[in-house]
């Protein structure tokens, strides 16, 4: 089980921001697993599917993106720490509504990967929303949340998975 947090740590006790110093933490393999969901028309859904929008695949580049973003999460989130990463996956799978994004991400490094797993799933969605919106603007991207994470000094986080209904 998890120790809870009384206090924030990328503030300091005069309520600055501050990135936090990780340098004697140990390095270690950490995982993370994050989720969202891309909700769209029943047209839009079709034409994705029969490959007959007029930009290309949009999966593919969903997925290129969703990877791209992973990696450049430090420049994106402002006060998270570059790290190496050995490896970013994104699998994007056809809902009933739209499609479901999941992104694992790993790394040896001495701070976790949650954030690189929670940008791959928004960059995917957000490429997803911009090679779809011109035959449907009204297209909803989330929640997006993290499933899992492992390593670390926190340990083993799993994301109770409810069911839908």
């Amino acid at each position: 089980m998890m120790a809870i947090k009384t206090r924030l740590s990328h503030v300091d006790e005069r309520g600055r921001i501050r990135m936090v110093d990780v340098g004697d933490k140990a390095v270690t393999t950490r995982e993370a697993v994050a989720r969202g969901e891309v909700a769209m028309s029943a047209l839009a859904r079709r034409l994705i599917r029969s490959g007959q929008l007029k930009k290309g695949d949009p999966l593919q580049a969903a997925r290129l993106a969703g990877i791209m973003g992973a990696k450049r999460t430090a420049e994106l989130i402002p006060l998270c720490h570059p790290l190496p990463l050995t490896h970013v996956g994104v699998e994007i799978n056809p809902t009933r509504a739209g499609y479901a994004i999941e992104s694992r991400v790993r790394t040896s490094a001495q701070t976790g990967v949650e954030m690189e797993a929670l940008t791959a799933v928004a960059i995917a969605a957000l490429t997803l929303y911009d090679m779809v919106k011109a035959v449907d603007k009204g297209i909803v991207i989330g929640p997006i949340c993290l499933l899992e994470k492992r390593g670390g000094q926190s340990g083993e986080y799993l994301r109770i998975r409810r069911s839908k209904r």
